[in-house]
């Protein structure tokens, strides 16, 4: 970042002369965006002490996570920002969108995340944590049932296509990368269990989904409050996906009585049948943990981040959890017994590619 672009967004904000600044590069975790927190000691009256910079990559209306291009002129974090604002949920405020330097200035948020608040809390506590966290899933749900006409929200869909992709993610990534090629077998075993989930996720109920609803992107302010932040992926799906996401975190060992409390709960507070909703849950489940532990190979072989890959053993935990709680998926459990060694409760972390 060169202090150029970052004073054109600054000055917005503080006007001009510029107050002296200290910047702070921050951790991007697996973001194509880079991150920065701005300290403005002498901020003028009424502005902050303390904002967070974005600073978007290159083709910053691109997604790596699958899908079509985002088909608006309007940048899909700044939309999605402004259409959960206008609902009256937490998101952080935008106080300086500078697109022509890649720069956008945000309320800064602190620097503790729900994931974070859970490890320094004993297990006795992660009831009424979690349970704080999916309250404010089933209230992100309600609000957003209604969308404004034309929303890239309601115009983006976990389609056949991109169900497809997620899970050819994890065979290419997760399973081929690290293990080595299927033989025509288990090529045909994989695919058709691939079939399956697909046509029993495209059958389910869908509403608006966060697409990540994790421990790493929900904030904890000073309040104690939870806030959310990396949403511009979100789009139709699902109803349970942002619950799947939540419950079973790669980056979180939850037990199963603690994901079926909280299932019930939010069955509950949406009005759901709780049966059928865990149901749709651990169908969920299989695919979205699959595809997450294909992602974290690609981000270490693609993106050279090698930081990922601790959480693959976990994530296929939750697939493992998952064939059981599921029938008919016994021979894609077999598969992975056969083709990953120690799965599911014994996965070591694969190699890396990352000298």
């Amino acid at each position: 970042m060169t202090p150029p672009n970052l004073n054109e967004a600054l000055r917005k904000l503080y006007g001009d002369p510029l107050p002296a600044i200290e910047l702070i590069k921050l951790r991007g975790d697996a973001s194509t965006r880079s991150y920065f927190r701005v300290r403005v000691a002498d901020a003028p009256t009424g502005c902050p002490r303390s904002v967070i910079v974005m600073q978007l990559p290159d083709d910053a209306f691109r997604s790596d996570e699958g899908g079509k291009h985002a088909d608006t002129e309007r940048l899909p974090f700044l939309e999605i920002a402004e259409l959960l604002a206008s609902k009256d949920l937490p998101v952080p405020s935008i106080y300086v969108e500078d697109l022509a330097n890649g720069i956008i200035l945000l309320e800064d948020l602190g620097d503790l995340t729900f994931e974070q608040k859970l490890r320094g809390a004993p297990r006795a506590d992660w009831s009424r944590l979690y349970g704080d966290a999916v309250d404010l899933l089933a209230d992100l749900h309600e609000r957003c049932a209604e969308l404004p006409s034309g929303s890239i929200a309601s115009r983006r869909c976990f389609d056949r296509k991109l169900l497809d992709w997620e899970l050819d993610h994890f065979r290419e990534w997760g399973l081929e990368a690290p293990f080595g090629s299927l033989d025509a077998q288990q090529a045909a075993t994989i695919g058709e269990a691939f079939s399956k989930i697909v046509a029993e996720i495209e059958a389910m109920p869908y509403g608006f989904v966060h697409r990540d609803y994790q421990s790493k992107n929900l904030m904890v302010r000073s309040s104690g409050a939870l806030a959310l932040i990396d949403f511009q992926d979100a789009l139709h799906g699902p109803r349970a996906y942002d619950l799947v996401a939540l419950l079973c975190d790669s980056y979180v060992c939850l037990d199963l009585g603690l994901q079926d409390l909280m299932i019930d709960r939010y069955a509950a507070l949406r009005r759901i049948d709780s049966a059928e909703l865990r149901r749709e849950f651990w169908l969920v489940t299989l695919h979205r943990k699959l595809k997450d532990a294909g992602r974290f190979v690609f981000i270490d072989r693609v993106r050279k981040n090698p930081d990922f890959l601790r959480w693959y053993p976990q994530s296929l935990v939750y697939v493992g959890r998952a064939t059981i709680q599921t029938p008919g998926f016994e021979g894609l459990a077999r598969l992975l017994q056969q083709t990953i060694p120690g799965f599911p409760d014994a996965i070591s972390k694969p190699a890396s590619s990352v000298e």
